[in-house]
């Protein structure tokens, strides 16, 4: 991974950090300081909106400590795993997040329950989301045994000769 490309990752993922911290921000002031009107449960969804960015937040640490990893060429290592788990992890919660604001809203739209079904869409993409990271962890995991073995195969090869 060039420099350039490391960069370029790292300044998105500042801004997209700072970007949460800011909503998370928002949300706590507006907790503190802003009272439901009643058409909408707005405490609910606030608390929801925080504890969404907090998952963000999480992927987006393990996402900068991978980045780090692959700088320094340890990718390929157990230690990779721990952070990748996390990852799935927080994408799971986003889902489970969302789901809780489809549920919320739901009500409203009894109406029109396709803005139900479309935010339920939603919802399952990000699981898909979840599931192409989990193939990836897999990936990862082939990755780190091939070159297992190939440390093995050399270190028989230096016996050799």
């Amino acid at each position: 991974m060039g420099k350039l490309t490391v960069g370029a990752l790292r300044a998105v993922l500042v801004v997209v950090l700072a970007g949460t911290v800011f909503v998370q921000a928002l949300m706590v002031w507006a907790l503190a300081t802003d009272p439901e009107d009643g058409s909408l449960p707005l405490t609910p969804l606030r608390v929801i909106t925080i504890l969404g960015m907090v998952s963000v937040q999480v992927a987006l640490v393990c996402v900068w400590r991978l980045v780090t990893m692959v700088r320094r060429g340890t990718v390929f290592s157990h230690a990779a795993f721990r952070y990748v788990d996390v990852v799935i992890g927080a994408i799971v919660a986003a889902a489970l997040v969302w789901f809780a604001v489809t549920i919320l809203n739901a009500p409203g739209q009894r109406a029109d329950p396709g803005i139900t079904v479309i935010m339920g869409g939603v919802g399952v993409a990000i699981l898909g989301v979840a599931l192409i990271v989990l193939v990836l962890r897999m990936l990862l995991a082939q990755a780190v045994a091939r070159d297992v073995e190939a440390a093995q195969m050399q270190a028989e090869l230096d016996e050799v000769i």
